[in-house]
């Protein structure tokens, strides 16, 4: 598995980058994010680690960058902020999780380790599909590939999850920290809006009005279902 570590204080870069090869894991490590987005452009990547406030590219704009490539790898973001606003911003852009610095580093190793794990599934194609099938929306729980009416729906790992929970869970209402703790396999402590910020975008991506959305409703003080 090949990681991209981007973060101007050497000290941070060089501990993640010593954690993530005791778990024998290929690190592409840099200080300068202009060197970075040519190693994006250049290797095949499986999961980044982007620092927020890196010099001149900072790490939400990689982010963004990565996203519009239609590359679908997970990205965690670090942060020394504690500021909702700037997780939000991250997560919209298409960050899969964040770390607030300082950190455990064996956090962050569990934090990898569990997105890849997403990943590796999402990507794992295999025969004897099972395809749920919701008014037009097409969710292949083999495949990992989601479709609005025949059309390929452009998820990450952790978009397709939700979605696909959403459907198994058909008529039933899910609450944030059902939803939180079944895909993120985490303690929920929902004081950030990460769920409903992942909702969000899942839904501009299947292009739903968002007043009256046709597939993923909100329940208000409630939770989420697909009818």
């Amino acid at each position: 598995m090949n990681i991209l570590v981007v973060d101007d204080e050497k000290e941070i870069a060089d501990l993640v980058e010593v954690y993530l090869k005791n778990e024998e894991y290929n690190v592409f490590k840099f200080y300068k994010s202009e060197d970075a987005i040519k190693c994006i452009e250049n290797e095949n990547i499986d999961l980044a680690i982007l620092d927020v406030m890196i010099d001149k590219v900072d790490g939400f704009e990689i982010c963004k960058l990565i996203r519009e490539k239609n590359l679908n790898f997970p990205i965690i973001m670090l942060t020394a902020k504690i500021d909702d606003k700037d997780k939000i911003t991250g997560l919209t852009l298409g960050a899969d999780d964040y770390i607030t610095k300082p950190f455990n580093p064996l956090e962050l190793i569990a934090r990898v380790k569990s997105a890849l794990r997403r990943y590796t599934k999402y990507n794992d194609k295999k025969e004897n599909d099972e395809i749920i099938e919701i008014n037009g929306l097409s969710i292949d729980s083999k495949k990992h590939i989601c479709k609005l009416y025949d059309k390929e729906v452009d998820l990450t790992p952790m978009e397709f999850d939700i979605i696909l929970y959403l459907a198994l869970k058909r008529g039933e209402v899910v609450s944030s920290e059902e939803l939180f703790e079944k895909v993120w396999k985490e303690k929920y402590f929902d004081s950030n809006n990460t769920v409903m910020v992942h909702i969000r975008r899942i839904r501009e991506k299947l292009k739903e009005n968002t007043k009256n959305p046709k597939f993923i409703k909100t329940v208000w003080g409630v939770g989420y279902k697909i009818d």
